[in-house]
């Protein structure tokens, strides 16, 4: 049965208590026009905490899960596939993931699809998830439908994404997000070590990278430092700064050199 000839989704079920679950079943509970009828999850303590946030009923057993109209699941990568077959779902019920780079066959022959929201998720940390860009995949155009109508009652920013598609958005997200925050975290550590400075020393200059990044047409076009000017007597001095670490020294001069190389291009 295909979704053109069943009723719009309401009823939805979340499956899993991490982060994502968290921010997912958050925004569905406070939609007016769906249905958070329950959270999956066998953590026995994030379970009944989702459960308490936002009104519905916890399962602990994914094998005893409420009907549904469909079912997210927020799992790790490796265990989508497995959580996905113990689902009881009916014929007509849809079941996504959100993962990035997993494709969407791995939810097996059902009526499936992706519902990836691009952003990081912290445990407690509410986001406008009405600017979160969500990313919709189905197994057919009924199905993908569908899902764009659910999407776009959580979100103003709703796209269609293929898994390739996916897996280059979800790439750019840890360039951007993961790798980034690393390098904040590089640099917090040096300062307590070096200087006995706390992290609180760096946030006005994060924020105001931050700031100029997305107000910017383009990142490149705020780049500043010592790379872009080509000023190559403090990068070697860093360098020597930093040679104590052989990684941190490495990961500085191929930053140095592709910020240096890049430039050109403005």
């Amino acid at each position: 049965m295909t979704l053109l000839k069943k009723k719009n989704i309401k009823a939805i079920s979340v499956v899993g208590s991490g982060n994502v679950a968290e921010a997912i079943a958050l925004a569905i509970a406070e939609s007016d026009e769906l249905q958070l009828k329950q959270v999956v999850a066998r953590n026995e303590q994030r379970g009944p905490q989702l459960s308490a946030m936002t009104g519905a009923e916890w399962c602990a057993d994914v094998e005893q899960a409420a009907d549904a109209d469909l079912y997210i699941i927020c799992v790790s990568d490796r265990a989508v596939g497995e959580v996905a077959s113990r689902l009881p779902l009916r014929d007509d019920a849809i079941v996504v993931h959100t993962a990035g780079s997993v494709e969407m066959d791995v939810l097996g022959a059902r009526a499936r699809g992706v519902f990836y929201p691009f952003q990081t998720f912290t445990a407690g940390r509410r986001v406008d998830f009405q600017q979160v860009p969500l990313f919709v995949e189905g197994c057919d155009e009924a199905v993908t439908v569908e899902l764009e109508r659910v999407a776009h009652l959580l979100s103003h920013r709703v796209y269609r994404a293929t898994s390739q598609r996916r897996r280059e958005i979800h790439l750019t997200g840890v360039l951007a997000c993961n790798f980034v925050n690393a390098l904040y975290a590089m640099a917090a550590d040096r300062l307590a070590e070096r200087e006995g400075l706390p992290f609180d020393i760096l946030r006005p200059l994060i924020e105001q990278t931050a700031h100029k990044a997305v107000e910017a047409d383009h990142p490149r076009s705020v780049q500043t430092g010592p790379a872009v000017r080509g000023d190559r007597e403090v990068t070697a001095r860093h360098c020597e700064m930093l040679s104590a670490d052989s990684r941190e020294e490495e990961i500085y001069k191929l930053l140095t050199e592709y910020i240096w190389e890049t430039s050109k291009k403005i």
